[in-house]
């Protein structure tokens, strides 16, 4: 088996589209009826008004680079890499803005999204800071329900102050319920408003697993030059496995593919679920993974200690939790090419103080 270096940009990749199978709305209608495309940004249809399709904000989705570990991946057999795909160096700061991107393309395409409606969903953070940094850039408003900070000390959090400045409205539901409540609450304000909201539902829209199918997928295949052999993702809504293994496997059937999730129920990673213990998303299909690797809060917060100290990379807990689980695999091959998928950097959880533990003075 080949080593494959990490390309550290997936700049224009193009590529044959694969024959798909069924649901995602039968990977919408064959990727549109086959239209030419470019493996980047989620494709912009031609029906979508010009400010979509020449927006700056937009042009910059996607396209993100990938590293090899070094210090990190010290322990590991000299025929095993461990690459990671910096998502956080998207405009909105994380993998979402794809996912994002390609839910509202399609309301304005199909017209869900028309003027005088609000955006509304769930959200843990990132998935809404992509929705409201696009609703500032094209201009429609975007309203977000997610779980109040349980510490007071939390109420004002990075991710919410981002929020607020792209000028979202937020709801803040039960911090006990977490982002399930969140969900509860916003199904609330669709039922009673229909009209007023286009209910974007990141967990159920297909449209999120395809943003990863036609961007996220063809990229990692193009940045390890088809040598990827396990692929290693967090599971939250869990369109980025979703949609990247299956495009993976079309190409590769024996990549493993490994989702990874907390421990347990009373975890403190944010974006990823226990899902024996959380409402499964509607997008998510357990063939859909080889295995499942569970992380615990630490674990995650000392990966992503380690790598800003030994790689310079500030990355999430989601993503510290990524590393953990791919370091795990890494360790178990004596040859191969395990690529993680870090969903954003560290700058919205510069208020946690897991981030001094092993300083000195």
């Amino acid at each position: 088996m080949q080593i494959h270096p990490c390309v550290d940009r997936a700049e224009h990749i193009r590529s044959t589209t694969l024959e798909p199978g069924g649901t995602w709305t039968e990977v919408r209608e064959r990727e549109r009826r086959k239209q030419p495309h470019v493996h980047g940004p989620p494709r912009t249809p031609m029906a979508l008004p010009p400010e979509v399709r020449t927006s700056p904000v937009v042009r910059l989705i996607g396209r993100t680079p990938m590293v090899r570990l070094t210090h990190a991946a010290a322990e590991l057999s000299p025929a095993v890499s461990l690459c990671v795909k910096l998502e956080g160096l998207n405009p909105g700061g994380s993998v979402k803005d794809r996912a994002a991107l390609s839910i509202v393309q399609e309301a304005l395409r199909t017209g869900a999204l028309a003027p005088g409606r609000t955006l509304l969903d769930a959200t843990s953070g990132n998935t809404g800071i992509a929705y409201a940094m696009l609703g500032a850039a094209l201009g429609f408003p975007v309203k977000l329900a997610m779980a109040a900070e349980a510490s007071p000390e939390r109420a004002s959090s990075p991710g919410r102050q981002i929020l607020r400045a792209y000028g979202a409205e937020l709801i803040l539901s039960d911090p006990q319920a977490g982002t399930d409540g969140a969900r509860r609450a916003v199904r609330e304000l669709v039922s009673a408003q229909p009209e007023r909201y286009f209910h974007a539902d990141q967990y159920s829209n297909p449209a999120n697993p395809l943003a990863h199918y036609t961007t996220t997928g063809p990229e990692v295949w193009h940045q390890t030059e088809g040598g990827v052999t396990h692929f290693v993702a967090g599971l939250g809504t869990s369109g980025t496995m979703m949609g990247v293994g299956r495009y993976l496997r079309e190409r590769k059937p024996e990549v493993r593919l490994v989702g990874v999730q907390p421990d347990g129920p009373g975890h403190a990673i944010q974006g990823l679920k226990h899902l024996a213990t959380a409402d499964v998303p509607g997008i998510y299909d357990p063939g859909g993974v080889d295995e499942i690797a569970a992380v615990s809060t630490d674990e995650a917060q000392a990966t992503a200690r380690r790598l800003a100290r030994q790689e310079g990379l500030f990355v999430g807990l989601s993503a510290g939790a990524a590393v953990a689980a791919a370091l795990r695999v890494a360790r178990e091959l004596e040859r191969g090419n395990v690529v993680a998928l870090l969903p954003d950097g560290g700058f919205k959880y510069t208020d946690r103080s897991f981030w001094e533990e092993g300083l000195r003075g």
